[in-house]
């Protein structure tokens, strides 16, 4: 195979290129399937925080291409692809893309995770029209109106901030009692004064013609808002596997403490991977890990069994 590497990536968010990095820097031939957008979910982020290296925080579409500008100086290769299949063959490992196919002695999954949607009428007949992700993409789209933020994480909490720099009133709509995530942001959107917290509460409708005007709140209420911004959950990008792996009730890849799966020289890291952190220090520390794992195994072929319920751990 023309296209064949000690290492190829699964995924371009900042798992995969942390690990296209390491691995590159380790002396490893390494392809970094990416995707067609390089950054993944950090690319909507305004403000990383507690990323070291940058304590006033650091944006998401600026952290990612430096780290894939350290990648290529170290010597990896980037295609703006994405997975679609792997199966083992003679070399190791066969990737199946839309733009062919691609070998590796070993692969590291990192493809992230896909923002779950409501499925409530309105959605999808406005996305794009009030309806987002993105709130650094739309927020300044939006100066001096009401928005709602759908959502009590992080991710919530997060592009509620940003939000607040723009929009007449920000309002939280969380079907919980209380906010999850971390305790500073927590206490950030609690004080802000454009930021209003309502909780126990179901979004039943999505309200607008051309564009969103407001939202329909289980029992009777509604709410004005000229912008919608969805946060209620993650989807992992694991169903290429094609039932390879015996994942978790929820999708995720089962590691163990070197992201090393049940199929002899294939790693994952990330959020599509048991038991990760969601914060994006915790990602590129997991690419690190799967890189020298990997680097490991290519050198010396070694991979001890594990029982199912290592796997979980």
């Amino acid at each position: 195979m023309d296209r064949h590497y000690d290492i190829v990536v699964a995924g371009g968010g900042i798992a995969g290129l942390t690990a296209g990095m390491v691995a590159a820097r380790l002396g490893r031939s390494t392809m970094v399937l990416t995707g067609d957008i390089l950054g993944g979910h950090l690319l909507s982020i305004e403000k990383i925080e507690g990323f070291p290296g940058f304590p006033d925080g650091v944006a998401g579409y600026d952290l990612c291409p430096i780290t894939q500008g350290q990648a290529t100086e170290a010597g990896a290769e980037f295609a703006m692809t994405e997975i679609s299949a792997i199966e083992a063959d003679e070399d190791g490992w066969r990737l199946t893309t839309r733009d062919g196919d691609y070998g590796a002695r070993a692969v590291i999954i990192a493809t992230g995770t896909t923002l779950k949607e409501l499925g409530i009428s309105g959605e999808e007949r406005l996305r794009g029209k009030g309806v987002s992700h993105c709130a650094s993409c739309d927020a300044p789209l939006l100066r001096d109106k009401p928005v709602a933020v759908i959502g009590g994480g992080d991710s919530a909490m997060q592009e509620a901030l940003t939000l607040a720099d723009f929009a007449s009133k920000v309002t939280i709509l969380h079907r919980g009692e209380a906010l999850s995530g971390e305790a500073g942001f927590r206490e950030r959107v609690t004080a802000h004064p454009k930021i209003d917290l309502r909780f126990n509460v179901t979004v039943e409708e999505i309200l607008g013609e051309g564009t969103v005007t407001g939202l329909r709140l289980r029992p009777t209420d509604e709410l004005e808002a000229d912008g919608v911004f969805v946060y209620v959950g993650l989807r992992p990008n694991s169903a290429f596997l094609g039932g390879q792996l015996d994942l978790d009730p929820s999708g995720l890849i089962p590691v163990d403490g070197t992201g090393r799966t049940a199929l002899m020289g294939v790693f994952a890291a990330g959020t599509v991977r048991v038991g990760a952190a969601g914060r994006a220090v915790a990602a590129a520390g997991d690419g690190t890990v799967a890189a020298i794992a990997a680097d490991r195994y290519i050198s010396d072929g070694a991979w001890r069994a594990f029982s199912d319920s290592a796997w979980r751990a």
